[in-house]
């Protein structure tokens, strides 16, 4: 039992080191038979006054990039939500959609220790599949868990 807490304050130790150094830290949990890999932002509320980010079925590589770029992009600004978004990534456009916390609490386990209880906020980045169809059109086909509402 005793390992598993060195190995959380390890792991806490390098979040808070992320937030206070570089403004926020990137959770990504890898893919695996029969589930869908994640990523989330924390910090990004706190430090930048956006929402975090919340990203379903991505690798972490993508996923950091993307968190990273929606951060530069957007720090201190209004996020656009329910819009396309074409200067995200290169290599897709994509949308962003407001997430209740609550429907998170399963994923988001970093930025619930992390906030406690104060206040913060999730958007959900939504990409398109392979053939650029978004989940709300036909023959979209990707392994995406929706956790918003979309319905762009």
């Amino acid at each position: 039992m005793e390992e598993n807490e060195d190995k959380k304050e390890i792991y806490f130790k390098s979040v808070y080191g992320n937030i206070k150094n570089i403004g926020y830290h990137t959770t990504t949990i890898m893919e695996e038979e029969n589930f869908t890999p994640f990523a989330y932002s924390t910090g990004i509320f706190e430090n930048f006054k956006i929402p975090e980010l919340f990203i379903s079925g991505l690798g972490p590589n993508l996923s950091g990039e993307l968190i990273k770029n929606y951060t530069e992009k957007f720090k201190f600004e209004k996020v656009p939500l329910n819009k396309r978004l074409d200067d995200l990534s290169e290599r897709f456009p994509v949308y962003l959609i407001n997430v209740n916390n609550k429907d998170l609490t399963k994923y988001t386990l970093t930025s619930i220790k992390f906030y406690e209880r104060r206040n913060y906020e999730y958007v959900q980045l939504v990409f398109p599949d392979l053939n650029g169809n978004f989940p709300n059109e036909a023959n979209y086909d990707y392994d995406q868990k929706i956790i918003g509402e979309f319905n762009v």
